[in-house]
């Protein structure tokens, strides 16, 4: 069961902890060399947060090439504007939102859905039962329903792993307004899935 903060467990919901990101640090001084146009120490950068930042934009777009290019963008955003980076602290939130962002927007951009293919998942689970995954396909379905922005928010808190402050700093909202549009969010995909 995948437990979501102060609510009880939700028995639809498959775990998600492989998509988890390490709380990754980057001594300051790479931040700081980066900005200053070192290319090693930005490659230092790309190295311990590229994974975190094609995940997040993963569970936004729900598609790998997407993420990928949704990564790469956010790459380039980062390397012109880092040196606007006020607290070096701050690094992995940065780069998670501008990949977010990114993510957002090329999906905003999509005009059909692309064709989901499952057939990958479902052979993963191909020496069980089926409807062991009618769960993930499930959730699956009523994540790609979810608006651009509501995928971001999901993606910032449970697969950066970001708390409310960092995600409200990144979105330009209060932590209270976080923490109550995720309750509003969890609670619908709840009753979405119990509906199914």
């Amino acid at each position: 069961m995948l437990w979501l903060g102060h609510f009880e467990s939700f028995r639809y919901l498959p775990k998600v902890t492989d998509l988890t990101i390490a709380d990754a640090t980057v001594p300051d001084p790479t931040v700081r060399l980066a900005a200053d146009g070192d290319q090693v120490a930005f490659a230092h950068l790309v190295a311990e947060h590229h994974a975190s930042m094609v995940r997040v934009a993963y569970a936004i777009t729900g598609d790998t090439d997407a993420a990928a290019d949704a990564a790469q963008s956010a790459w380039s955003i980062a390397w012109r504007r880092l040196g606007s980076l006020r607290d070096h602290a701050t690094i992995r939130a940065w780069l998670v939102a501008i990949a977010a962002n990114e993510a957002r927007k090329g999906r905003r951009r999509q005009r059909g859905r692309p064709v989901l293919d499952i057939s990958a998942t479902l052979r993963v689970g191909a020496g069980g039962d089926p409807a062991d995954r009618i769960a993930t396909v499930d959730l699956a379905r009523v994540l790609r329903s979810l608006a651009p922005d509501e995928r971001t928010l999901l993606a910032l808190r449970f697969v950066a792993g970001l708390d409310s402050t960092e995600i409200a700093t990144q979105l330009g909202i209060s932590g209270s307004g976080v923490r109550s549009r995720l309750a509003r969010l969890i609670e619908r995909l709840r009753t979405e899935l119990e509906h199914v």
